[in-house]
């Protein structure tokens, strides 16, 4: 199973300008503060917020074993809509889109389509992916 991982974060690494920040730094830098260091949900601003943030860890036992790595990146990059239980009709997360643009790589979310998607966006679904219990 590791090694399914590995493959497609190898092949998106000889994708990007090596001056782009990885998934775990900008996840670092965008996340943690609300997820926490292991994604759990309790970063220190996490109490401040309206609402507990996501435990991170918990996406693929959540969608049936199978990682959502197109939802993910659609929360992250901020086309989700609302859902329900969101407060007053939105969420709490920001929207990453703006900050993470930059080189395009081909990402298939499994419809064999390989669409043109923002390389930092998928290597930021990716470290998460590594988070997964």
């Amino acid at each position: 199973m590791r090694y399914m991982i590995l493959f497609p974060m190898l092949a998106l690494a000889a994708c990007v300008d090596p001056e782009t920040p990885t998934g775990a730094e900008d996840f670092a830098t965008y996340c943690s503060a609300c997820h926490g260091r292991t994604g759990k949900g309790d970063g220190g601003v996490a109490a401040t917020l309206p609402q507990r943030p996501a435990d991170l860890t918990r996406l693929t036992a959540g969608n049936g074993g199978v990682f959502p790595a197109t939802r993910v990146m659609a929360k992250i990059w901020g086309y989700t809509g609302v859902r329900p239980g969101e407060l007053n009709g939105a969420s709490p997360m920001p929207e990453f889109g703006s900050l993470l643009q930059g080189d395009l790589v081909p990402y298939d979310g499994g419809d064999g389509i390989a669409t043109p998607t923002p390389a930092r966006l998928v290597q930021l679904a990716e470290f998460l992916r590594t988070l997964q219990d």
